[in-house]
C-alpha cells in the first residue's frame, strides 16, 4: 500500500493567500477555487469585483485539472485542435485555461481553478498560489 500526502486546511490557506495576493498585485478580479483530488471543493474566494459567472467557471476549472491530472489546458487545446467530440465528456466542465493540478512525488493531491482574466492570467494566479507551498 501506497502513502499520499493531501491537502490540509494549512496548505489550503497558503495556496489562496498567495495566489489572492498575485491578483491584488495585478488589479485582477477573479474567482479562486480549490479542490481536493476528487475535484470536491475546498476553497472558494470570490474577490470584489469578480464576475459573478466566475465563482461557476473557477471551481470547474479546478475539478477538471484534479481529475484529469493535469492542466485544463490540454483539454482547452484538443477541443481547439478539431476534437470536438472530447465536449461531450462526461462531468467534465471546465475545459479552459486556468486550472492548474497541484502534484507532489508524481501524485495529484489537488487543484487550483482561477477566473476571472484572461485564461493564461488565471493559470499564472494558481501557480503563484502552488508555490506558496514549495510544489
Amino acid at each position: 500500500m501506497k502513502t499520499k500526502s493531501v491537502l490540509e486546511l494549512a496548505d489550503v490557506k497558503a495556496i489562496a493567500a498567495a495566489a489572492e495576493a498575485e491578483a491584488l498585485k495585478n488589479s485582477w478580479a477573479v474567482t479562486i477555487a480549490i479542490v481536493d483530488d476528487g475535484g470536491h471543493l475546498l476553497w472558494l474566494q470570490r474577490l470584489d469585483g469578480a464576475p459573478a459567472i466566475s465563482s461557476h467557471i473557477a471551481p470547474a476549472k479546478a475539478h477538471t485539472a484534479a481529475l484529469g491530472r493535469r492542466e485544463s489546458k490540454v483539454y482547452e487545446d484538443v477541443i481547439n485542435q478539431g476534437r470536438t467530440s472530447f465536449l461531450s465528456a462526461p462531468t467534465v466542465a471546465g475545459m479552459l485555461e486556468g486550472g492548474v493540478p497541484v502534484m507532489k512525488d508524481g501524485q495529484c493531491i489537488g487543484a487550483v481553478g482561477v477566473s476571472g482574466v484572461k485564461s493564461s492570467e488565471d493559470a499564472q494566479i494558481a501557480r503563484a498560489g502552488i508555490a506558496a507551498i514549495g510544489l
